[in-house]
């Protein structure tokens, strides 16, 4: 076990008796981070750091691969080497990268990475997935306006600020719905405006902040220009200044198309002794779906992302849908359900030929 990369990050590393030298190195991830949240419930697990609490359902990811490890640990039924990776500082803390950085693939070198998110909007026992782009890069905004403050009796004297930023609000509404090939997704909004103290000033600058979310790269651009120019030029209609600071965050969450195919399949016999639940894979494009079991709608499923992908090094997507007891003991079954697999045959599927050191 390794512990403090990415500062607060935790590596374990569990090896099976069988056929070692043969086996493949398969990386586990699940991140552990709290929310800056007072928790406001009774309930036994609460949380114990003021303003902290798990919100975000990490808390039961760190349960599935603690389960999951122990398991692998005490059966070690595999060929092969199992690597289980805590992540910190997932929700906007790229604690991935921090660990990285940190040397995270070059002390443990991994063939493969899976991890999956919790998602309370799928029935029990539903599984989503789907190959390339799962979640969409989060970019921030951070816009800062200036106007004239002045008198609300004489607001002719004044730049108000707060109208300046209402009528960006609005034009930013038209990017997606007159800039966006129809083919493509994306998403702006502002989600908060700041100005003045008082209800007879008008104040003097006022700020907006906010997201855009995109799939592809160029969509990403055009987001950033058309933003840049919406800014700019409706301060200038009203005489005011304006700075747009658009800041590119996570990347999208893409997964390989043949190893999301294998997830898949396993997910799909993990579901299928549940009784109740059901598995899609959502194929590439947005009108295609693959039904592996069951004929209920597709439900899109939403998810932070996994953050640690290098080049060449597939990450792997799952969401489960499942309350409590459920979620952990279904999400320790499709974890070790998939290294089980790819160990028991000694060599994955999609295996480049390299043997595990």
């Amino acid at each position: 076990m390794a512990s403090g990369l990415g500062r607060t990050g935790v590596v374990g590393v569990i090896r099976g008796r069988k056929r070692p030298q043969a086996g493949r190195t398969i990386g586990l991830r699940a991140d552990m981070d709290a929310l800056p949240i007072e928790e406001a419930t009774d309930v036994p697990y609460k949380s114990t750091v003021p303003g902290k609490m798990h919100a975000c359902g990490h808390d039961g990811h760190t349960a599935m691969l603690l389960a999951a490890t122990k398991y692998l640990a005490e059966t070690r039924n595999f060929a092969g080497t199992a690597v289980v990776i805590f992540q910190p500082a997932e929700e906007g803390g790229a604690g991935a990268r921090a660990m990285l950085e940190d040397g995270l693939l070059d002390r443990f070198p991994i063939d493969e990475v899976f991890g999956m998110h919790n998602f309370p909007g799928l029935p029990v026992g539903h599984f989503a997935i789907r190959p390339g782009p799962m979640m969409a890069a989060a970019d921030r905004l951070y816009i800062d306006i200036e106007g004239m403050g002045g008198h609300a009796a004489k607001p002719h004297l004044a730049v108000d600020p707060i109208l300046v930023g209402a009528q960006m609000i609005n034009q930013m509404q038209s990017v997606v719905s007159r800039n966006v090939d129809p083919l493509d997704a994306a998403v702006v909004s502002i989600c908060m405006f700041q100005a003045g103290h008082t209800d007879n000033v008008i104040p003097q600058t006022a700020r907006l902040c906010g997201t855009a979310r995109s799939l592809t790269p160029h969509v990403q651009d055009l987001l950033e220009r058309r933003l840049h120019e919406i800014v700019e030029a409706t301060a200038r209609v009203y005489g005011a200044k304006a700075k747009l600071i658009y800041k590119r965050d996570y990347p999208v969450t893409s997964n390989h198309e043949r190893q999301t195919a294998f997830a898949a399949s396993v997910a799909a016999q993990i579901a299928a002794d549940d009784g109740r639940g059901g598995f899609f894979l959502h194929a590439a494009g947005p009108a295609r779906r693959l039904h592996l079991r069951r004929q209920r709608p597709f439900r899109r499923a939403a998810s932070p992302g996994l953050r640690f992908q290098r080049r060449g090094d597939p990450a792997r997507r799952l969401l489960l849908g499942a309350p409590g007891g459920d979620r952990i003991a279904g999400v320790m079954v499709i974890l070790t359900a998939a290294v089980r697999r790819v160990y028991r045959r000694g060599r994955a599927p999609w295996a480049r030929g390299r043997a595990a050191e």
